[in-house]
Parts: structure tokens; sequence; C-alpha cells
């Protein structure tokens, strides 16, 4: 596999992540965005955690999608996530969608090496923090580095 083929792999994998993102917003009331990841949710609750100096902040999401790009489930019952930096909550209003950029037209030929996908949604799989989430809507303590 050459680096071009991995490239337009990985391309290809944001597109079809952006598409899905556009498809399920409409699905639900907030849009919840920490220092690692970006989730969809209808619930969520922050609760402010003093440990000594700092604080951080306890998220708790109910009925979740999560924009990970190797997730293979991004739909999730609970997820709590621990954040030291800021939380940012959007709440959407009745008959409004979530914000999205439009990605530019692919070529005739879906050829993927003349996609661009914008910077605002390169790397927010990568976004650092710790998070964790399961479909039991247990927190499991195995944070992904």
């Amino acid at each position: 596999m050459s680096v071009e083929d991995l490239e337009n792999y990985e391309v290809a994998s944001q597109l079809a992540l952006y598409r899905e993102y556009k498809d399920v917003m409409a699905l639900f009331s907030y849009a919840v965005e920490t220092e690692r990841r970006f989730y969809l949710t209808n619930k969520v609750e922050v609760t402010p955690r003093p440990v000594g100096d700092t604080v951080y902040f306890e998220v708790l999401m109910t009925d979740v999608w999560v924009w990970d790009l190797y997730r293979t489930n991004r739909f999730v019952k609970t997820v709590r996530v621990y954040a030291i930096h800021d939380v940012n909550i959007e709440e959407r209003l009745p008959n409004q969608e979530f914000s999205v950029p439009d990605l530019p037209a692919v070529d005739a030929l879906g050829g993927a090496d003349t996609l661009q996908i914008p910077d605002d949604l390169n790397g927010l799989d990568q976004l650092g923090g710790s998070d964790s989430s399961d479909n039991s809507g247990e927190n499991t303590g195995d944070f992904p580095a």
C-alpha cells in the first residue's frame, strides 16, 4: 500500500464521517466539545470538581454520537468525560441545525486526491484530554491516549 493510498483512505474516511455527522445532527439537541472530542447528545450535565488548587469538569452525556474517525460504533448510551480545560456546550434551537461547513465537490470520477477537508474538521479526533465511553452506560476508566 502506497503513501498515496493511505492518504486517500484517510480522506475518504474523514469525508464519510463528515457526511454521517450531517445526517445525524438533527437527531440531537446539544453539541459538546471538549479538548479531546466532539459529541452530539440529547442530555448533558457538567459538574465542576475541585481538587486542591485546580478544578476539573465531569461531563455526563446520554444518548450520544461521538465524532471519532476510528470508532466502529459512534452511537453510545452514555459518555463520561473528565476535562481540565474548557467544555463548550451548544444547544440547538427548535427547527435549527448546527452549522456545518460545506465540503468542496469531489471530481466527477470520485477521485479523493482532489478533495480537501476543511482545516476545522481535520484532527477533531486527535484533540487532547481524557474521555471514557461504552455502550453499557458505565464509566470504564479506560482513558485513550
